[in-house]
């Protein structure tokens, strides 16, 4: 008998003559494990008044079976068992075109099997092992949630090919500084202490690439962009040399999924490995860049370069390498491995990944899955509630719920702004006001009201719950200092207000989301309310926060204890308000997030009202010296050029520290008709769609790019005196007064307004009148 604690790394079901296969590999520290469930079946729930005959899909009889439970509509409702997945959809795909409603019935096999047993991703395993080549094979072995913090073993992988033919001429491995590239040539030819395997030719070089994953068994393979580029293409070559696609464990089927429509990706589906790639697990975890390219992130993160650098002429220059230098292009494939292993480390994604596996119960690898997260944690405990959950997209009633509130804005140039900060506003929203979808259908005696008619039962709410137990294991990751796990679960509670607002999601309901958005416009606003009547002024709310102003007459020390006072007395204000008016707990914390010194709130342009979600100021951080924050403005947006960046943030911090300003301004625009700030003027921007899909209005990037012979996903160009030029082949004058009146000006516009001044009286020589 084996008892062993493990992590789930993949998941699949398969169709066989006699059930349904599940098949799960779990990662020990001992080794992989198989574990295979032969001859289960697929589950829905189905109304038990509705009674179908025997012959109502032929070749399709699944066994029916009376249950205790209930959908969430009230109906009683019977279990449909299928000996096979497909049958469950040639069902479901019938009742559907027949307005049979079906319960559950989208859900997959193996995705039950773990749910239903509260199991996420963290398990123990018990069961009597069978010893395969390389892994340990369990056959219907008990699993069980278990707590456990993996060490996964892991490869980055990249390849090198020939763009225009797409043959594979190198693969490059890195782990911890165990490292590999497999290479076409002769060594005999090349000298290099590199550790280069040579190959005759892509087929062996394939062959020699299995071989190598075999003996590094990895659980995890990281790269960039490795799905639809590395492991696509490997994929491909493998067909054209009629190979196998040897990359899961257990000799079992890998591939890539492709597509079936637009807005879709490729899936790697390797049994026994998991996928990650950097630039979908960077963006899940919330980092922002201007361009997820790896030489980007690399020097941004790292102050690392690749070899090759840039767009321009890279395949023409890996063709050379590898022609006349095959120890360089050697060197610049495992620099790019070396270059996602080491971003992994940086921004701790790996941790990332895992903490937020298991909180959700997603795979690994998975991006997105907000809704599945939502089900995985909350459909279990609604069975032990005695009900089950219609199919996604069972309510289509169309009426939508407001978004985050926003106040109007007054626009200034103000000293000593406040920042006061709901933590985590809609899920402390939920777990308040006890917003739950099973509440909101059996709220019983004594409901908790909600909008638009809703009202939710005090009794044992599921999805404040869930929050609760959330939140409390967030706060415990903070005082462990596992800034990973934090980020995870918060990303993972305030997905739940888009999920039950999402039409994607089986338990949408416009009275769930607007008793979360509307619930948060009347606590922004009454809370304003209460701050003004202590005397201060509220110049500007967002979503969870409200912007105080104090004024010149208040001190840095002062400022920070009025805030906090403020917070404190808020959050008291709250706590009696819910319970005299409602009898609640209130799960309400306000903070005091910032300290402006100074900070501007610029107007709309061309306009005397003011912004949303655009303005800045200057702090002092937490090593006491005094920092530029904007939000919204130029300076942090990427489409705009570096110069309208640097320019703003020179200027906004003249301002904001009493500096002369006037002179810089003139300078900055002497500089750019000189020709001396050309490099800055670059215009950087992605094409998403194909060129040939712009017809009427075609923007100035797509301008750029049509003048190219290959354009790629990015296109860097300039505006010039015959309209936008790609800058890799930059023909005409540049337009300087373009940059003079869509870069420059409508910067200094938004702060010289509150000080008297004007960017084009700065930048003439024309007196004022009077």
């Amino acid at each position: 008998m084996l008892a062993a604690t493990g992590f789930l790394l993949t998941r699949h079901w398969r169709d066989r003559p006699n059930g349904i296969d599940l098949v799960f590999w779990v990662h020990t520290q001992e080794g992989p494990l198989r574990c295979v469930y032969p001859d289960q079946r697929a589950v829905c729930f189905i109304p038990s008044e509705i009674q179908l005959g025997p012959d109502y899909l032929p070749g399709c009889s699944p066994e029916r079976k009376p249950l205790e439970l209930h959908g969430l509509d009230g109906v009683t409702v019977d279990g449909l068992y299928f000996s096979a997945q497909k049958l469950l959809q040639q069902f479901r795909e019938r009742a559907t075109s027949d307005a049979i409603p079906l319960y559950e019935s989208d859900i997959k096999p193996h995705d039950r099997y773990l749910m239903e047993r509260f199991i996420t991703a963290p398990l123990e395993v018990l069961g009597h092992p069978v010893q395969k080549a390389g892994y340990r094979e369990l056959v219907n072995p008990r699993l069980r949630p278990a707590t456990i913090t993996p060490e996964l073993s892991y490869v980055s992988l990249d390849i090198e090919t020939n763009a225009f033919s797409s043959e594979i001429l190198s693969i490059a491995l890195s782990c911890r500084g165990r490292e590999a590239i497999l290479m076409q040539g002769d060594g005999a030819d090349w000298t290099t202490d590199l550790p280069v395997e040579w190959f005759p030719g892509e087929r062996e070089l394939l062959i020699g690439f299995f071989a190598r994953l075999r003996e590094w068994d990895p659980d995890l393979i990281l790269g960039w962009n490795v799905i639809n580029f590395d492991l696509n293409t490997i994929e491909l070559r493998c067909r054209y040399h009629r190979l196998r696609f040897d990359m899961g464990r257990g000799e079992e089927q890998a591939a890539i999924l492709q597509p079936q429509q637009t807005g879709q990706v490729r899936i790697a589906s390797i049994p026994g490995r998991v996928v990650l790639d950097g630039i979908d697990n960077l963006k899940a975890a919330f980092w922002r860049f201007d361009s997820f390219a790896l030489g980007f992130v690399a020097h941004k993160l790292l102050g690392r370069k690749k070899l090759i650098e840039g767009s321009e002429g890279k395949v023409e220059e890996i063709l050379r390498l590898f022609r006349e230098d095959k120890p360089a292009l050697a060197a610049y494939n495992l620099e790019d491995c070396r270059l996602v292993e080491a971003i992994f480390e940086k921004t701790d994604l790996l941790n990332f990944v895992i903490q937020r596996s298991v909180m959700t119960g997603l795979p690994l690898g998975r991006q997105g899955g907000s809704v599945a997260a939502f089900d995985n944690l909350y459909l279990p405990r609604l069975h032990r509630a005695g009900a089950v959950a219609p199919d996604i997209g069972a309510n289509r009633d169309g009426v939508s719920s407001p978004g985050g509130y926003v106040m109007d804005s007054q626009p200034g140039l103000y000293e000593n702004v406040l920042v006061l900060d709901f933590k985590s506003l809609y899920p402390s929203i939920i777990r308040t006001f006890l917003i739950d979808p099973l509440g909101l259908v059996r709220p019983g005696d004594d409901p908790v009201p909600g909008f638009l008619g809703a009202a939710f039962s005090r009794k044992a709410p599921i999805l404040p719950d869930i929050i609760t137990q959330l939140w409390q294991q967030r706060d415990e990751a903070k005082r462990q200092g596992d800034r990973s796990l934090s980020q995870a679960i918060k990303i993972i509670m305030n997905s739940f207000y888009g999920v039950l607002g999402s039409s994607g999601c089986r338990f949408h309901d416009a009275r769930l989301a607007s008793s979360i958005t509307r619930r948060g416009h009347e606590i922004i606003t009454t809370s304003r309310d209460y701050i003004e009547q202590q005397g201060y002024r509220v110049i500007y709310g967002d979503t969870d926060s409200v912007f105080v102003l104090l004024g010149p007459e208040h001190d840095e020390a002062a400022s920070k204890r009025i805030g906090r006072q403020l917070a404190t007395t808020l959050n008291q204000w709250w706590t009696d308000r819910l319970q005299t008016e409602y009898r609640l707990k209130s799960a309400l914390e306000i903070e005091f997030e910032t300290h402006f010194i100074r900070f501007v709130m610029p107007t709309l342009r061309g306009a005397e009202t003011g912004s949303k979600k655009r303005y800045a100021g200057y702090v002092r951080n937490g090593e006491g010296e005094y920092e530029l924050v904007f939000k919204g403005l130029e300076s942090v947006r990427s489409d705009w050029t570096p110069l309208a960046q640097s320019f703003q943030r020179e200027l906004y911090r003249r301002v904001f520290f009493n500096e002369p300003w006037d002179d810089y301004i003139r300078q900055t625009v002497a500089s750019l008709k000189s020709g001396a700030l050309d490099e800055q003027l670059v215009y950087r921007k992605r094409i998403r769609n194909p060129l040939e899909s712009y017809q009427r209005n075609v923007p100035p990037h797509i301008q750029a790019a049509r003048k190219l012979e290959r354009a790629g996903r990015w296109i860097s160009y300039l505006i010039t005196l015959n309209g936008p030029e790609p800058l890799a082949d930059l023909r005409s004058p540049i337009d300087y007064q373009h940059y003079i009146d869509r870069q420059l000006a409508p910067v200094a516009d938004g702060i010289l307004h509150f000080v008297g001044g004007s960017f084009e009286r700065i930048t003439t020589n024309q007196m004022d009148l009077f």
